[in-house]
């Protein structure tokens, strides 16, 4: 272990406590996430490309790290704050420490800080670039990295955390689907395998043409990092399959779907990360608690002028949670039925989405 660890906000704030994981210096997005579990799943999961991961949670690292956890091949997050690390887990199916899986990514951590300042300082002015540091570097020097990094809203994630190449998962299924890989978790992968639908998964810019080669029944648009304003290539992909193809889209492809369709997006104050974020269908009143990963958002009135209807709303601020379409087999959600990690309130979609390309 060692000594120092600073972290820096683009406002000239610096806070400084004790350092885990990798001796480097990474800048990113600060943003927190809510949930006493998950760490694992949060740190591998692409939607975090970018972001420096900050947790409410007070407690870290108390039930160590299982590689069965991971939502990617690695850690996408640029560092991670916490309030306390625990360096002795209790865990049977532990198999490292939290400090030995940022060493093993080279990612730096920061622990012994007041999240819960932070946390509020975030909620009042939004999320703000940062810079993280483990090592001897100038308090100047980090302020200076954190406010002179291009805003998220204006990287190009995607390419960073979508597949190169074309992979096949369940290649004997009777009924697959093409996944649009914008940065895509492993439980979506394998939500759709466990109720024996295979998975085409494809580089987020593949033409539909190619998309259409494969003879799939259906269309899922992943989840992924940054803003989806810079992704027109997908979005007019998107645009061509919706009225050959079922379509399904979660997180990101929410927004992608959205504006194949006219809609508009935005960027969130401080966004919605967390397994505990109250979704209410406009159908049925039922309330979902739903695990969320996001910091952009469909403008709801751009929907009103479109042939796409909403479903379901956040009861928090009322952002769109989910629509449909008014007369294709489409359907989109904010969320993550997927959970991983989180609560499993809405797997089901998998199997209604299984449903509806069995009907097409």
């Amino acid at each position: 272990m060692k000594n120092g660890a600073k972290l820096a906000l683009e406002d000239g704030t610096i806070v400084k406590g004790e350092s885990f994981g990798y001796e480097t210096t990474n800048v990113g997005e600060v943003v927190f996430t809510t949930g006493m579990v998950g760490y694992t799943e949060s740190l591998t999961d692409p939607s975090f490309n970018g972001q420096i991961l900050m947790s409410t949670y007070p407690l870290e690292g108390n039930y160590g790290v299982s590689v069965d956890d991971y939502q990617s091949d690695k850690i996408q997050a640029e560092g991670y704050v916490v309030r306390e690390v625990c360096n002795k887990p209790s865990r049977y199916t532990s198999q490292k420490t939290l400090n030995d899986f940022l060493e093993e990514f080279e990612i730096p951590g920061i622990s012994g800080i007041d999240t819960r300042y932070l946390t509020l300082k975030i909620r009042r002015y939004g999320s703000m670039k940062g810079a993280i540091t483990t090592e001897d570097i100038s308090d100047e020097e980090l302020l200076d990295l954190a406010k002179s990094q291009k805003s998220i809203t204006d990287l190009d994630l995607v390419p960073e955390v979508s597949t190169k190449e074309v992979k096949i998962y369940g290649e004997d299924y009777k009924d697959k689907v093409a996944l649009i890989d914008c940065g895509v978790k492993n439980n979506i992968i394998n939500s759709f395998l466990n109720i024996g639908v295979g998975v085409v998964r494809v580089p987020y810019n593949l033409n539909y043409k190619e998309i259409l080669d494969y003879d799939v029944d259906g269309l899922m648009v992943s989840c992924g990092p940054g803003n989806p304003d810079r992704l027109e290539e997908t979005v007019s992909n998107i645009q061509k399959l919706s009225n050959r193809l079922p379509v399904f889209g979660i997180c990101m492809g929410q927004q992608l779907i959205a504006k194949s369709f006219g809609a508009k997006i935005f960027k969130m104050k401080f966004g919605h990360r967390g397994v505990n974020q109250p979704v209410k269908d406009l159908n049925t009143g039922k309330v979902y608690i739903t695990s969320q990963n996001h910091g952009f958002s469909v403008d709801a009135d751009s929907l009103k002028d479109s042939d796409l209807k909403l479903t379901q709303i956040n009861l928090n601020d009322g952002t769109p949670e989910g629509f449909t379409h008014k007369e294709l087999p489409l359907k989109s959600i904010q969320y993550h039925p997927e959970a991983a990690p989180g609560p499993n309130d809405t797997k089901s979609l998998f199997e209604e989405f299984k449903e509806t390309i069995e009907n097409y």
